[in-house]
């Protein structure tokens, strides 16, 4: 798709200097631009690029004033990085309205009821009673099972599963390869030393706005529901155990385990490779650290690091003596050699 320099700064607000008329079909780093493509310049470190890159048009905050002469064409805007966000996102809108229709080979059950504009790709799934809104993308090799509901505008990348009964909100993004409602890890052990299985009867419930990266799992309530509320972003490669509930706005990095029945309040972040043990409760505005481990409840507003997890100055002490332990054990080794001989001189 091709974009006029002009129809670009209409979208953003955006003042132009330099050629109205170029075009571009691409978007690119600035320090790897090329011709036809957009670049942007947020951070003051990056900007001897600029006076270098082939990008065809750059975004810049309004405050910028160059030093040198620039070859591109120039659209200045309050923020270049929120700016060039907003492109973006616009960007894979239009990708997306040009799939429409339904593909052959898929199914679609009869009783199945789809909304407007749907797209559904070659060889996905659509089950019994399953409810889609519209403006729905569905790619190729989705499954979508009995019961699911989905709201308007959502994309479900090729190859993911939806179990049945999971609801899904408005404009919800869940990415290639993630399980969503597969079974909780329940199983009772037996006297012989062998695992009964607990049937898990409950669902996955994602409010509106959600995305959820590739080759994630989300499990279903053993009862009830696991909850992943408006406006939480998980990363790829995430495990959300049955019955957890996962608070507005929270951001999780990838490889982060979360046992079941956790409850994660609004606004949170989570560094990559974090554990969170069942059955505990994280407050609101908390951070927490990568590779993090945390065992027990988590008090509101505050920055969490280390395993088991602990207010982040305490954990930077920590830290620091870990560090000095070498040293420390060669002074004590040392002090012992001259114990002994002020001992010897005593004797």
């Amino acid at each position: 798709m091709e974009f006029s320099v002009t129809d670009i700064a209409a979208l953003l607000n955006g003042e132009i200097e330099g050629d109205k008329e170029v075009k571009v079909n691409n978007v690119s780093k600035i320090e790897e631009g090329k011709k036809g493509t957009l670049a942007f310049l947020a951070n003051p470190k990056y900007e001897n690029f600029i006076y270098e890159t082939r990008a065809s048009v750059i975004l810049v905050n309004k405050s910028f004033i160059p030093q040198k002469k620039i070859n591109a064409t120039l659209i200045k805007v309050d923020d270049a990085y929120k700016a060039f966000a907003k492109l973006l996102d616009y960007y894979a809108q239009a990708k997306n309205l040009i799939k429409t229709g339904i593909e052959q080979p898929s199914y679609l059950d009869e009783t199945a009821s789809v909304g407007k504009n749907i797209y559904l790709g070659a060889f996905a799934y659509v089950g019994k009673n399953v409810v889609v809104g519209n403006n729905v993308k569905i790619y190729p090799q989705v499954y979508i099972g009995e019961n699911v509901e989905i709201g308007d505008d959502c994309i479900l990348y090729s190859g993911c599963k939806i179990y049945a009964d999971t609801k899904i909100g408005n404009r919800c993004i869940v990415h290639s390869g993630t399980v969503i409602g597969s079974d909780g890890f329940g199983f009772a052990p037996l006297e012989d030393g062998s695992y009964k299985k607990i049937e898990q009867i409950g669902n996955v419930i994602l409010e509106d706005d959600v995305e959820i990266g590739s080759n994630t799992s989300i499990d279903c309530g053993t009862m009830g529901s696991t909850i992943i509320r408006k406006g939480a972003k998980l990363d790829n490669l995430i495990q959300i155990a049955h019955n957890c509930d996962i608070g507005e706005n929270t951001v999780i990095a990838g490889q982060v385990g979360i046992a079941g029945s956790a409850k994660i309040g609004k606004n949170c972040k989570f560094g990559g490779q974090v554990g969170i043990n069942g059955h505990i409760i994280i407050e609101d505005n908390v951070q927490v650290g990568a590779q993090s481990g945390i065992s027990k409840n988590v008090k509101g507003n505050q920055i969490i690091l280390g395993s088991p997890a602990v207010e982040v100055k305490h954990a930077l002490k920590m830290y620091t003596i870990f560090r000095n332990l070498p040293k420390l054990r060669d002074e004590i080794v040392q002090l012992q050699k001259e114990i002994k001989e002020l001992k010897k001189q005593k004797q």
